[in-house]
């Protein structure tokens, strides 16, 4: 297994590959405008059903695709850079056909419920090159894995969230059970559980899936749960059913009767945390976010496909020691931002070690 070092602040990595994560899109499919420059390289990006407006996992790899064609003049179209959203998973295929149909020399699946599209269709097409993002096809030459340890940024988030409460209940919301999921799960549970023990407290988790990562409505109704139970922080790892979570927390924080927080996924979401309060300040109740590169690593593959060097049948893996994943500063407090730099710290060294599923 072959291990990628991504640079932050969009610095080119040494050997890198694109991933996504558990969430999608609605249907584009059609190309826009094209380019009168040639290039070696078109890429095309697959969503799964969240969509690249889900505010998470998918649009930050089409933010990443677009910053990489705007690097070389490149327009959306079939001549340069396009996306095509997947309503549902019987889409998959139909839209990896149109890419390679319209000629474009990279494909990117977002999200690991595409795997068995783009494995099927990469043995189809073995002069295409194709990326898996948050999973791994063994096997296929023309085919780049890319996964990230998002069990070690979550922690973090745990942690975060352990320093920050005041009711001492703490909700995470995941998407669709599964080995990605399954990573913030985890992670997040042992820090929370790991701050708490620094801290002398006892610290309820309610944990709750939506079966769905596409769904605003199961995400507000689940927080509204929560909220109601006692947490005062929500991790969400569940796409853009995660929009529903904010809506909730707005709801709530604007009514001015409690202060609660949510913790956003995969791409820094403060906007989506802004407010007024009663007395019409502007204020926040984003209390941080777990980064994972996937736009960074979907830049940069894009590159190293265009100069012929694409990585083919390698599997990318990135953690918070490559830069590949990490949590932002956002509204932590002083306390917190010093545990949460400890964490990662000993996480780097090795002096934790953090599980990949939950315990049982």
């Amino acid at each position: 297994m072959k291990k990628a070092k991504i640079f932050t602040m969009g610095i080119l990595a040494a050997a890198v590959v694109l991933s996504l994560s558990a969430c999608a899109g609605k249907k584009s499919g059609t190309s826009n405008s094209g380019s009168s420059k040639t290039t070696k390289n078109t890429v095309a990006l697959i969503t799964d059903t969240g969509g690249v407006d889900d505010r998470s996992f998918n649009q930050s790899a089409w933010e990443g695709l677009q910053k990489w064609g705007k690097e070389h003049d490149l327009k959306r179209g079939n001549s340069g850079f396009q996306y095509f959203q997947s309503d549902n998973e019987s889409s998959y295929i139909p839209n990896i056909d149109q890419a390679t149909q319209a000629g474009f020399k990279t494909i990117f699946g977002i999200g690991y419920k595409l795997k068995d599209a783009i494995k099927q269709s990469a043995k189809k097409d073995p002069k295409t090159n194709f990326v898996i993002i948050d999973d791994s096809i063994d096997g296929v030459k023309n085919v780049v894995s890319a996964t990230f340890k998002d069990n070690e940024s979550s922690y973090l988030a745990g942690v975060a969230a352990a320093y920050t409460t005041k009711t001492n209940t703490v909700g995470f919301i995941g998407g669709v059970k599964g080995d990605v999921i399954d990573r913030f799960d985890a992670g997040y549970t042992e820090g929370v559980k790991a701050g708490a023990k620094e801290l002398g407290k006892d610290i309820k988790i309610i944990n709750q899936y939506a079966g769905d990562f596409s769904a605003p409505d199961k995400g507000k109704s689940i927080a509204q749960g929560m909220y109601q139970q006692g947490a005062d922080i929500i991790f969400h790892a569940s796409g853009a059913t995660g929009n529903g979570v904010f809506q909730e927390a707005k709801s709530i924080n604007q009514a001015g009767t409690k202060k609660v927080w949510v913790i956003g996924v995969d791409r820094d979401q403060t906007a989506e945390g802004k407010y007024k309060t009663k007395d019409g300040k502007s204020a926040n109740f984003t209390l941080t976010s777990t980064l994972k590169g996937v736009g960074t690593v979907t830049e940069d593959l894009a590159n190293l496909a265009m100069k012929d060097k694409f990585p083919g049948g390698k599997h990318m893996i990135y953690g918070l020691k490559d830069d590949g994943v990490g949590l932002t500063k956002g509204q932590l407090s002083s306390k917190a931002q010093t545990a949460v730099d400890a964490a990662k710290q000993d996480i780097i060294d090795g002096k934790v070690k953090v599980s990949e599923h939950p315990a049982k």
